[in-house]
């Protein structure tokens, strides 16, 4: 048997994803925003983590954190989805994404609490691994919606798999409802990864 039609089988994958990447990537913001962004987060972890108000304190912390935020904007900002001016983002997620993350990982926390109690208590323990499917693309994301379904008790992210604009998955569940992917990635996301979509690709 040839061996061509595996040789283009995976040249066309090749190419697949590299033109998903190319069409992603180019929905990036651009690098003074992401200099910008990742400024203003770390001014705000400066401020918090010193606790010191001084003209002095502040002025020393902006210009280490500019310096800082000038090599390493990738780091926090590369995925971020690019729409409307710098100001409008920047308010949004801090009076609008940043507290509906917290509200949406609160009551997730509370509701899997009293799931696992409940197991614990009457022995109701199913356990077994689940693939998911996430519509997130940018490692960002996807990072995010791992370790916050890794945070809530009850679930715990083993692997993620990428292949091909896809990306799967593997979570451990405690208490396995059901075996169809949908409805697991239903109740195991929640409203994560709809959160996390109006903030990264």
């Amino acid at each position: 048997m040839s061996r061509v039609p595996f040789y283009l089988k995976e040249r066309l994958e090749a190419l697949n994803e590299k033109v998903l990447r190319e069409r992603l990537e180019a929905s990036n913001l651009p690098s003074w925003e992401r200099v910008i962004f990742t400024w203003v987060t770390l001014m705000v972890f400066w401020i918090v983590i010193s606790t010191n108000a001084t003209p002095e304190n502040l002025s020393l912390g902006a210009a280490v954190t500019l310096l800082i935020a000038l090599f390493m904007r990738d780091l926090l900002t590369k995925d971020m989805r690019r729409s409307g001016h710098v100001v409008e983002k920047i308010l949004y997620f801090s009076l609008i994404y940043l507290p509906q993350y917290l509200v949406i990982m609160a009551f997730r926390l509370l509701e899997s609490n009293l799931k696992v109690a409940k197991n614990v208590i009457f022995m109701d323990i199913n356990p077994g691994i689940v693939k998911i499917k996430t519509d997130l693309h940018s490692d960002t994301g996807i990072t995010i919606l791992a370790n916050s379904i890794t945070l809530t008790p009850g679930t715990l992210t083993l692997d993620v798999k990428k292949k091909l604009g896809e990306t799967y998955l593997y979570v451990h569940w405690i208490d396995l409802e059901t075996l169809n992917r949908e409805k697991a990635g239903e109740k195991i996301k929640g409203d994560i990864e709809e959160w996390l979509k109006k903030v990264f690709w």
